[in-house]
């Protein structure tokens, strides 16, 4: 049993020692082959080293670039936040046309363009026009009421027909109160983002606007809240 194992070893090891002198001896035919041919094929050999060199430093310093600009578009992001900040007692004191400036500045802190306020008298039933960072038109309501009163399903329908009297791609609804429950299923079901005052306060403190469709339709409080709120308000 003993002999048998030796064997074994000693053929494995016979077997890497001709596995290694294999190797070596085409290592030396093609060192070999480039000594002899080194005239002629040096050109291309260099070009490949080069090459090489370039490409591995343009993708080092692509690299490099997009860890910059992603750091300071966080550090912007995050400067904007900061610098815009206002808690919502301060949104509830504003004046109708302060908190559609301040919803406009909240979505140009977030990357949309072209952000305007259009709220007036015969406004079609806009307050603020714009482009979505993905280049989308979107068209916003904004609704400063009191905490206590309610979105009603009619104002919602005004804000879809101003969305087809603009063309826009999507329409928002934002607002310092809640919407009652048939304003909320006809902002859903119609592809409306309805931002209600919870809404508003995760974009205030740093959420992007983009993100709030994943929660659209949520919140406005538990039952416990809803009767924390009608005890504070009303």
């Amino acid at each position: 049993m003993a002999a048998r194992k030796k064997r074994r070893r000693s053929a494995a090891r016979k077997r890497r020692e001709a596995r290694l002198k294999a190797g070596a001896t085409a290592g030396l035919a093609v060192v070999a082959l480039l000594l002899l041919f080194w005239s002629v094929i040096w050109p291309y050999v260099v070009g490949v080293v080069v090459f090489g060199a370039m490409a591995g430093g343009g993708w080092w310093l692509w690299k490099t670039d997009r860890l910059i600009r992603g750091n300071d578009r966080r550090w912007r992001h995050q400067n904007a936040v900061m610098a815009g900040h206002r808690t919502l007692a301060e949104v509830d004191a504003m004046e109708g046309p302060q908190f559609e400036d301040f919803v406009a500045d909240l979505c140009r802190r977030d990357g949309c363009t072209d952000v305007r306020r259009v709220g007036r008298s015969h406004d079609d039933g806009a307050d603020v026009r714009g482009r979505l960072p993905d280049g989308r038109t979107m068209v916003i309501q904004c609704k400063r009421y009191t905490p206590k009163r309610k979105i009603s399903n009619s104002e919602v329908r005004n804000l879809l027909g101003s969305q087809v009297h603009f063309g826009a791609d999507v329409a928002i609804f934002v607002t310092t109160t809640y919407f009652s429950g048939p304003a909320e299923r006809c902002a859903v079901q119609n592809g409306v983002l309805a931002v209600h005052r919870d809404h508003l306060g995760l974009w205030n403190n740093g959420a992007a606007l983009p993100s709030l469709g994943e929660v659209n339709g949520s919140g406005q409080g538990d039952r416990q809240h809803r009767a924390r709120w009608k005890e504070t308000y009303e």
